[in-house]
């Protein structure tokens, strides 16, 4: 049974979102702070963190960056802020997904549970090598030049999904269906900071990208 850590200072919300959570039959955590939240997740290891961006003590923007430096544990964060700049930050700190105040408690749900289930090793189990990358389906790990590459699950999941399709173009939106498993006009952009993290992590030089190509007013495709 999966176990979600809800990281909230506002009681309502963490109530709110902990009831639905448990509904679909989910363990859960909670913290009302980044201190508390560390603490925790010092002693245990969810399966998934629901993290609020404004929080007293250590702020969600700092608790994701920690949380990277240690493990690639899904993070959907959850902010107030309006603009999608500021939404898009907790993404280039390292966030699987992200959503905007107020909410709908079934689409987190729903959101939980696609992140969840991309943590399920792909159909096909056959590893994919292009340029100095290898990508073992099984262990859900890539490396390049024999080093392993520190991978979120949504990282991993667009990297295998762009290399099963070679040389193939692919439109934001279409990426949020086949990847992400939502579409939505509002956050594409999302799209947009995973490859760029994804570049960083497999490109030699990610501003002249070899394999991780932009198709100008369209969208990318990975060239073996």
């Amino acid at each position: 049974m999966s176990t979600v850590l809800v990281v909230d200072d506002e009681p309502s919300v963490r109530d709110v979102v902990v009831r639905y959570l448990r509904q679909e039959g989910y363990t859960t955590l909670e913290a009302a702070d980044g201190d508390a939240a560390r603490e925790l997740l010092e002693r245990q290891t969810p399966s998934l963190i629901v993290l609020d961006l404004m929080l007293p003590g250590m702020d969600g923007l700092s608790l994701c960056r920690w949380i990277r430096a240690r493990s690639d544990l899904p993070v959907i964060m959850i902010t107030a802020l309006g603009e999608e700049t500021d939404r898009l930050t907790g993404l280039e700190v390292g966030a699987d997904d992200y959503l905007a105040k107020p909410f709908s408690p079934r689409e987190l749900v729903a959101r939980v549970k696609a992140v969840l289930r991309r943590a399920s090793p792909p159909p096909s189990t056959d590893p994919i090598a292009f340029g100095e990358v290898t990508i073992n389906p099984l262990q859900r790990a890539a490396c390049k030049a024999g080093l392993p590459l520190r991978l979120t699950t949504l990282e991993f999941d667009l990297l295998w999904f762009l290399a099963s399709n070679p040389d193939r173009v692919f439109e934001r939106n279409e990426l949020m269906a086949r990847v992400w498993g939502y579409t939505s006009e509002l956050d594409t952009g999302t799209v947009t900071v995973h490859i760029r993290r994804l570049r960083a992590k497999i490109e030699d030089d990610p501003s002249r990208p070899r394999h991780l190509e932009t198709v100008w007013g369209t969208g990318y495709r990975l060239t073996p």
